[in-house]
């Protein structure tokens, strides 16, 4: 389901919602975490990314991504203010099976997920997906355009994913900041509006 988020985070908030979460921003290799985070990050990012090596590219597909020389090995870090002062703390994790432990120390905590998938790969997906359901967190899929990439309907992407006509979907570009933020803002007001459901008597 297509998500048209409004310009600018809620208003307001219900009164459980703090003025401080924890959101991760997963995906699978290559599919733009880092630059993401890099992108919406109101302070100087924290990174670990590190130069892939030969071991690395027998698991890591680069047929798409050629000129990806680093990935992230443990996670990246952000911070971005929304709306009215919530201000979202931001950790990219990397998607990948082998990272699995790493992946559900850094969800403990978190309030919702923000998945970047790549059309033009999207089995590459299929690991973070499955770490994301594991955790029962909210989330709302960010499908990140990449130069090439050919548009897929909503049906067909969330059919291929495996996951219910109703899960938020969002397009972006993580390389431009307005884009990246309406991801952002997508996610938290699913996150509000699941806590204001919630909430109700």
């Amino acid at each position: 389901m297509l998500f048209e988020p409004p310009s600018s985070a809620p208003a307001s908030r219900p009164a459980d919602v703090p003025d401080m979460l924890k959101v991760l921003v997963v995906g699978g290799f290559g599919v733009g975490k880092t630059t993401f985070i890099t992108t919406v990050s109101e302070i100087a990012p924290a990174y670990t990314e590190e130069r892939m090596t030969q071991a690395g590219q027998i698991v890591d597909r680069l047929e798409d991504v050629p000129h990806k020389t680093t990935t992230t090995v443990t996670t990246d870090f952000g911070r971005r203010t929304v709306g009215d002062g919530l201000i979202l703390y931001l950790f990219g994790a990397p998607g990948q099976q082998r990272f699995r432990e790493l992946w559900a120390d850094t969800a403990r905590g978190a309030a919702g997920v923000l998945v970047l998938v790549d059309t033009r790969r999207l089995g590459e997906s299929f690991e973070a997906f499955d770490a994301v359901e594991d955790s029962n967190l909210p989330f709302v899929v960010a499908v990140n355009r990449f130069p090439g990439s050919e548009p897929v309907s909503d049906e067909v992407l969330l059919d291929h994913l495996g996951l219910p006509p109703a899960t938020p979907l969002i397009v972006c570009d993580a390389r431009d900041l307005a884009s990246s933020l309406r991801a952002l803002i997508a996610l938290t007001t699913h996150l509000i509006a699941l806590a204001t459901r919630t909430s109700r008597p």
